[in-house]
């Protein structure tokens, strides 16, 4: 968990698309960069910002992933609230959980697969075009 300890005045003066905080379940969120990448757009975000957006987060029923992303946009706590012992043991689990599950879709793209996909793409056709002219020259009655 954030260490620095904000109040409700300080998190309503982050109410921008280049700036933008929320509260939920008492936690800050910096959820500028997530903007873009929210599933419900970035209008809901922004009708929250700076601002305690626990009910309408509970409202929704987030999945177990989206839960997760709050501790990775935590930068503090909100000033009087008091965390229980599941929520940051719970959190930090499957935090980890989705990191290794992310790993799995890292796509690398070398060199070699460049050359292959020329290879197959240009010379293959062009060998074959090659091999039905050779066919027909040779095999052609006089």
């Amino acid at each position: 968990m954030a260490g620095r300890i904000f109040n409700l005045s300080q998190v309503e003066r982050h109410r921008s698309k280049k700036d933008c905080w929320l509260v939920i379940n008492g936690r800050v969120l910096n959820v500028t960069k997530f903007l873009t990448e929210h599933p419900g757009g970035e209008e809901v975000l922004m009708e929250s910002a700076g601002k305690d957006a626990s009910k309408e987060f509970e409202d929704v029923g987030h999945s177990k992933g989206a839960q997760s992303l709050l501790r990775k946009y935590q930068v503090g706590v909100l000033q009087g609230h008091i965390f229980q012992d599941g929520d940051s043991k719970e959190v930090a689990y499957e935090e980890s959980e989705n990191k290794a599950e992310m790993t799995a879709f890292v796509i690398k793209h070398d060199r070699l697969s460049k050359f292959v996909a020329l290879l197959l793409e240009f010379f293959v056709p062009f060998l074959i075009g090659a091999s039905y002219f050779c066919y027909r020259y040779f095999t052609r009655a006089t």
